[in-house]
């Protein structure tokens, strides 16, 4: 099936199994199968941790899609919230003196939504990161009622996260159109096929309403 007849909701929320399964790399990858498939689509940064001025990863989602900066990056309602400091999203806010207001990021969410179909919305590291010292990744994702595109990895441990990121969408009821093995993050050749056939044989088994698509390395 094509990516546009998998993800059919109007936001999308792209999370990890861990900080560096590859989120960014995939979240350009998806948006730009949607751009080919006729879907007029746009890639949002919830906090961005690390970067002035610019999201680095809006540029990265950008030059994988094969397009330059859009008005609503250059205006920054594609990266609203913004902090020098790479680390957690409320450590780098108190580390610049600043709290986070997430409703922010929950506006330019929806301003998107009037100019575009779909927007594809990364997070910071994984489900349980957290956004404020009250509020994690996924209480957030829970409230806004998104459905989840969770990234994966031949590393080790990822069928251990995997499955436990998994487990925890499902408790809290969040849609899980599609899974994507990062097969561009591996060390071993073997250790990397048993992960995909594992991985995707459990999805299969027990989400059977889960899409499951491998992204192979891509060169920026």
């Amino acid at each position: 099936m094509k990516l546009s007849e998998i993800l059919t909701a109007p936001v999308h929320f792209v999370s990890g199994i861990d900080t560096d399964a590859g989120k960014t790399i995939a979240t350009g990858w998806v948006s730009r199968q949607l751009l080919s498939q006729g879907v007029n689509v746009i890639t949002q940064k919830l906090v961005q941790t690390g970067c002035k001025e610019m999201s680095d990863d809006i540029l990265v989602h950008r030059k994988i899609e094969g397009r330059a900066l859009l008005p609503e990056d250059q205006n920054h309602t594609t990266h609203p919230i913004l902090f020098d400091k790479p680390a957690s999203p409320h450590i780098a806010a108190e580390l610049q003196g600043k709290t986070i207001d997430i409703s922010l990021a929950t506006a330019a969410t929806r301003q998107l939504m009037q100019k575009y179909d779909q927007v594809l919305v990364e997070g910071a590291g994984g489900l349980m990161v957290p956004i404020t010292r009250q509020l994690l990744t996924i209480d957030y994702i829970t409230e806004q009622r998104l459905p989840v595109i969770l990234v994966t990895t031949a590393q080790l441990g990822s069928i251990n996260h995997t499955l436990l990121s998994l487990e925890a969408l499902a408790n809290r009821k969040i849609e899980i159109p599609l899974v994507i093995y990062n097969q561009g993050l591996t060390y071993d050749p073997i250790v990397t096929e048993d992960s995909r056939q594992y991985i995707e044989a459990y999805i299969g088994e027990h989400y059977p309403g889960t899409h499951f698509a491998v992204m192979d390395r891509l060169e920026l």
